[in-house]
């Protein structure tokens, strides 16, 4: 791989930017800044796979992005039998956005690896995130003037897996699939959706579930440097 591979695509939550702890400390801000007495660990073990779900669907085009900013928290609240008014939810909702992007935790590693292979190859972003905030996280973070293009879903109007963010993503880096990589988090979303057009993967199991399916897989971003 290190021979042929000339540019280099990364996801960004959950692959650079550590969204569920950066997630984690938001909703405890906006819980204290609404004075609501919910118990936080109670609360993200119901709303991490409920949020997971939304996003399936999301990328699945089933639901749109106001259904998914409302649905996972009024869901998440239903579950743990918390009454919240829907003005409320939609307040939350919006503070959510607000002060996620002011919490900019990222993997360990993170910045070791970019500065690794900055030099060596160009390097890209590919993210379904919502493109307000995506800018925010990595201008925060300090990361993104290691990025020569940034392509976000709502610009291309597909989500990954579709063919079609990949090719854009390819198209603004005038890269080719055989010359390039895909690094990400998802199974479904990035690293099928980047093999089914002919790139190269690396999947980032961060949470060591030992499900590459056969892909190239590392659990630790300081691993990329035995493929790259």
């Amino acid at each position: 791989m290190k021979d042929k591979i000339k540019h280099v695509f990364f996801d960004l939550d959950h692959t650079l930017w550590d969204f569920d702890k950066n997630s984690a400390l938001t909703f405890k801000k906006i819980f204290e800044l609404n004075s609501l007495d919910i118990n936080l660990s109670t609360f993200l073990e119901a709303y991490e796979p409920i949020n997971f779900k939304y996003w399936k669907l999301y990328r699945e085009e089933q639901v749109t992005k106001e259904a998914l900013r409302y649905g996972r928290l009024k869901d998440a609240f239903d579950a743990i039998k918390v009454e919240v008014e829907d003005d409320v939810i939609n307040h939350l909702s919006d503070a959510y956005i607000d002060y996620l992007t002011t919490f900019n935790h990222l993997f360990d590693g993170t910045i070791d690896i970019l500065d690794y292979l900055r030099d060596k190859y160009q390097l890209h972003i590919i993210t379904n995130g919502f493109e307000e905030a995506q800018e925010r996280k990595m201008h925060n973070a300090n990361i993104r003037e290691y990025f020569e293009t940034i392509t976000n879903s709502e610009m291309v109007g597909v989500k990954k897996p579709n063919p079609k963010i990949f090719n854009f993503a390819l198209d603004s880096a005038k890269a080719s699939p055989e010359q390039s990589v895909m690094i990400g988090d998802s199974l479904e979303a990035d690293i099928e959706g980047a093999h089914n057009i002919g790139m190269e993967t690396i999947y980032f199991d961060y949470k060591n579930l030992n499900n590459s399916n056969g892909y190239n897989r590392i659990t630790s971003l300081k691993s990329l440097e035995n493929y790259l």
